[in-house]
């Protein structure tokens, strides 16, 4: 059997693209999407079916969802077989999300079940894996300099969203009273888990003052179920509270623990934090989870219910994961057993320091956390469920 892999250049990618060759998968890889971002659809569907004409495969497949793609898979009446792995994916509101040769899944529930009732028979929820093996080959093979390096009490390793918020960087001219009404909703927004209600108090007004004070706004395609106040709420202020969370978040962090980040973004408002720059993430980010007291989870707030691949790369590793609540994560991990949640940053705080305090419980549940991984959600797993359901009709 052969896929062609439509490649962007996810970090996903080498983990599936090894355990498609560990399924007797061949793997032929598309990979102009991963240096040409701007492609118009036309120029992308016609770049790709000239690839398929010389390399006939069985399905097609990427990570996220192309409306391109789906549509060749229509015309050549192949699978077309993504999983959703990022949020928000605009294109998911595009109409090919409706074609039949789809098989689309979603690691977000609350994504899922906007999506789902548009293409009933093809559109799955599924979660994310975790790359026991080959992460902890890395481990394994660490030396003893390594480990020390990169060994600390409280670990993060990712952007603050600084340079993703959109809606900060770029919105000029809007009135005070829609700044004002804004900063109000993110402000509440962030003290929030496990409910999402920014687009449900946007009025039709202020997202239109808000789409015109924004440049380069997302046109939505015809036939598109993408509405301006999706586009807002997800693709802008989304971010914009993740943002703001995160800046709050290592501030409170650093001014009470020893705190360090591997991150790009800009940390010179925290001037206690050790900011250690951007972590390998194949070489380098398995050691910092494993050898870390604690890891840090943040979720980015347009995950709304969904576990983030962070988690399942930290508890893969065998590392002590402490996570912001979110709806699906007792569905798959036991909390206070496998995994520790956190509802506000005083909860944060106090989980910290009582957990820096008592190493032997940590560690008993930063193993949990990896067994459970270990048993139920690698890429091996996962990908087994995927491909059944994908080919099962």
């Amino acid at each position: 059997m052969k896929v062609i892999f439509v490649r962007y250049g996810s970090l996903n990618e080498p983990d599936i693209i090894a355990t498609f060759k560990e399924f007797g998968i061949e793997v032929i890889e598309y990979s102009r999407e991963v240096t040409v971002k701007n492609d118009y659809p036309s120029t992308s569907l016609k770049l790709l079916n000239e690839f398929v004409e010389k390399h006939p495969c069985d399905f097609l497949f990427s990570i996220n969802f192309f409306p391109y793609v789906s549509e060749l898979a229509n015309i050549y009446h192949l699978r077309y077989i993504s999983w959703v792995v990022d949020a928000p994916v605009l294109e998911l509101y595009t109409r090919p999300i409706t074609n039949k040769y789809n098989r689309t899944f979603i690691f977000d529930r609350a994504v899922y079940n906007e999506i789902h009732p548009l293409n009933p028979d093809c559109v799955f929820h599924l979660p994310l894996a975790g790359s026991v093996k080959r992460r902890m080959q890395v481990i394994d093979s660490a030396s003893e300099e390594q480990k020390q390096r990169f060994s600390h009490e409280i670990a993060f390793v990712g952007s603050l969203y600084s340079e993703k918020d959109p809606y900060h960087l770029s919105a000029k001219g809007l009135s005070m009273h829609t700044a004002g009404y804004i900063d109000g909703i993110l402000k509440a927004q962030e003290s929030v888990y496990g409910y999402f209600f920014i687009e449900d108090l946007l009025t039709d007004e202020i997202t239109k003052e808000i789409k015109n004070a924004l440049p380069n706004f997302p046109y939505a395609p015809e036939g598109s179920f993408l509405t301006d106040k999706r586009t807002v709420a997800q693709e802008y202020l989304g971010n914009a509270v993740t943002a703001i969370e995160r800046d709050d978040t290592f501030k409170m962090l650093s001014e009470h623990f020893d705190t360090s980040i591997y991150t790009g973004s800009d940390t010179s408002g925290m001037p206690k934090i050790h900011n250690l720059g951007l972590a390998k993430s194949l070489e380098e980010m398995p050691i910092i989870f494993h050898e870390s007291k604690i890891n840090i989870n943040t979720t980015s707030k347009t995950i709304r219910t969904g576990l983030p691949q962070r988690i399942f790369d930290i508890t893969s590793c065998g590392g002590f994961c402490i996570s912001n609540y979110q709806e699906e994560i007792p569905e798959l991990f036991v909390p206070g057993e496998e995994i520790v949640m956190y509802e506000s940053l005083d909860e944060l705080r106090g989980l910290c320091a009582y957990y820096l305090e008592h190493d032997e419980r940590r560690r008993e549940i930063a193993y949990a956390g990896f067994e459970k991984t270990k048993n139920n959600y690698t890429y091996e797993t996962i990908m087994q469920k995927l491909l059944y359901t994908a080919f099962s009709f």
